[in-house]
C-alpha cells in the first residue's frame, strides 16, 4: 500500500516509524513531515489544511491511505473532503468525520455529549461574551481553584486553572472580551475542579466494536513539580501503574462502552482514534476531555508497545473488521522525555543545530520541532525531540532516557527532571 500521514510532529514520527515496520506499506509519505521522517519516509512540503494540495498528491502518487496526525484538518472536515469526491472517495481515511470531530472542536459540544450518555465528568457551564455577567456569578457558586477552558482548539494552551475568585473573573474577561485565544474563545467553559490524578485511554474503533490501547501519563506543565504553564506535553510514562486492572475494568464500562454507543446512537461517523483525557477522583475515573487523534507524546510510548503490524490494525479500522483483530502488547514499560527550546511554551528561538543524535544508544529518538537544513538537523518548535526507552520497570525507562538526554545539545535546551515522579 502507499500510505500518506498528514502532520509534522513527534506523533507523527511515531506513526511512520510504526507503518514502516510493515511489509505491507510500499511507500510512505509525510505531509508536511520533519527531520525525523524524512529518515524513514518522503516529505511532502503541503500544510494538513490544504485539502486542494493533499488530493492532488493523493492521486497523483496513488495513495491508499491517509492516515490524519493532528486534529486540525479533522475539525475542519478532511475525512469529509474525501467522501464527497469522486475521485478520492475510495482512499481509506483515518480519522472522524467532521460532525464527530466536534468532540475535540467544541468543549461544549464534548461535555454535551458526556452529559447525554451519562458519561461521569466536571459539573459544568458555557459562557459568551453576551453573557460574561452570568460567568461571573457561575464562578461565585463553585470552589477553588477555578477551571476555564476555551471552547475551540487553542492547541493544548485553552485551559486556565485559578485559585483566586477575582483573578478567574479577569480571565473569563480576557478570554471573552479581549480575545486572548481568538475565536477559540468565543465560548468559554466554566468546570467544577476535579481533584485526583489523571491518565490517558486510547481507543481504537471502526464506528461499530472498539480495541483499547495501554494507557499512558503525560505531564503537561512546564516546571518540575507539576508547575507553570501548560504545554502541548513534556514527557510520558506507559503503562500507568496506578492503573489496576478493576480501575481499568471501570473505565471500559463506564465511559468506552458508552462512549462508543453515544458516537452510534448520535449518529457520528468515526472511523479513527479516540483520545479520553481521564482523572482518577478516589477510586473512579472522570472524562476530563476527548481528541480525536492520538495525544503528543502519549503516542510515542504507546506505538512502542504495540506488538501489531499497524498497518493490519488501520485497515481493520478502515474496513469495519476491528473485531478481528487481537491487540498484542509488549510488557515493558516504555517512557518519553520532550527536549524543548529555552523559551517554551512563550517566546523562543528556532534554527538551533541538534548535535549528538548519533550517539543515541537503546533510544529511540522522535523528531517533533525539527528539520533539515543544509544536511544538519535544527530546531523549528518548542517541543523538539522526544527520547523514548523501554524497561522492565518505568523507573529503569526512565534513568535510560535521561542517560541519552546527556548526548544531545541544542542552544537553550530544556527538559524536565522529574518525568514519574507522581507515581
Amino acid at each position: 500500500m502507499n500510505i500518506l500521514i498528514l502532520g509534522s510532529g513527534g506523533r507523527e514520527h511515531t506513526f511512520a516509524w510504526k507503518i514502516v515496520q510493515s511489509p505491507k506499506c510500499r511507500n510512505l509519505f509525510v505531509a508536511p513531515g520533519n527531520s525525523g521522517t524524512a529518515q524513514i519516509a518522503t516529505n511532502v512540503n503541503i500544510g494538513v489544511n490544504d485539502f486542494e494540495a493533499i488530493k492532488t498528491l493523493v492521486l497523483e502518487k496513488a495513495i491508499d491511505m491517509v492516515v490524519v496526525g493532528p486534529e486540525d484538518p479533522l475539525v475542519n472536515g478532511v475525512h469529509d473532503y474525501f467522501l464527497n469526491d469522486e475521485a478520492l472517495k475510495q482512499i481509506k481515511v483515518i480519522g472522524p468525520q467532521k460532525a464527530a470531530a466536534q468532540l475535540e472542536g467544541s468543549k461544549e459540544f464534548a461535555k454535551e455529549f458526556l452529559y447525554r450518555h451519562h458519561i461521569p465528568t466536571a459539573a459544568y457551564d458555557s459562557f459568551t461574551k453576551d453573557t460574561v455577567e452570568q460567568g461571573f456569578a457561575f464562578l461565585e457558586t463553585l470552589k477553588p481553584p477555578y477551571v476555564l477552558k476555551a471552547d475551540g482548539l487553542a492547541a493544548g494552551k485553552g485551559v486556565v486553572i485559578l485559585n483566586d475568585l477575582e483573578a478567574a473573573k479577569a480571565e473569563l474577561k480576557g478570554m471573552l472580551i479581549d480575545e486572548k485565544f481568538g475565536k477559540a474563545s468565543t465560548k468559554v467553559v466554566i468546570e467544577e475542579f476535579l481533584d485526583g490524578i489523571e491518565l490517558s485511554c486510547f481507543v481504537l474503533t471502526d464506528g461499530q466494536s472498539y480495541k483499547i490501547l495501554p494507557t499512558a501519563k503525560d505531564y503537561k506543565r512546564i516546571g518540575e513539580g507539576d508547575t507553570g504553564l501548560n504545554t502541548g506535553g513534556m514527557g510520558a510514562v506507559s503503562p500507568v501503574p496506578f492503573a489496576t486492572p478493576s480501575f481499568l475494568n471501570k473505565i471500559e464500562e463506564r465511559i468506552v462502552k458508552p462512549t462508543i454507543e453515544g458516537l452510534k446512537k448520535d449518529r457520528l461517523p468515526y472511523v479513527g482514534f479516540i483520545f479520553i483525557g481521564l482523572i482518577k477522583v478516589g477510586d473512579d475515573p472522570k472524562v476530563i476531555e476527548y481528541n480525536v487523534r492520538m495525544g503528543d507524546p502519549e503516542t510515542e510510548v504507546v506505538f512502542p508497545r504495540l506488538k501489531n503490524d499497524l498497518v493490519d490494525i488501520l485497515m481493520a479500522m478502515a474496513n469495519g473488521t476491528l473485531r478481528d483483530i487481537d491487540i498484542e502488547i509488549d510488557e515493558r514499560a516504555a517512557t518519553t522525555i520532550m527536549l524543548v527550546s529555552g523559551g517554551y511554551p512563550e517566546a523562543y528561538e528556532k534554527g538551533k543545530e541538534i548535535k549528538g543524535l548519533e550517539l543515541i544508544s537503546d533510544a529511540v529518538p522522535f523528531h517533533a520541532g525539527a528539520q533539515l537544513d543544509n544536511g544538519k538537523i535544527v530546531t523549528s518548535g518548542g517541543r523538539v525531540i522526544a527520547i523514548t526507552t523501554y524497561g522492565k520497570t518505568y523507573q529503569e525507562a526512565i534513568k535510560k532516557s535521561y542517560q541519552n538526554i546527556e548526548k544531545l545539545h541544542f542552544d537553550k535546551m530544556y527538559y524536565r527532571r522529574d518525568i514519574g515522579f507522581d507515581l
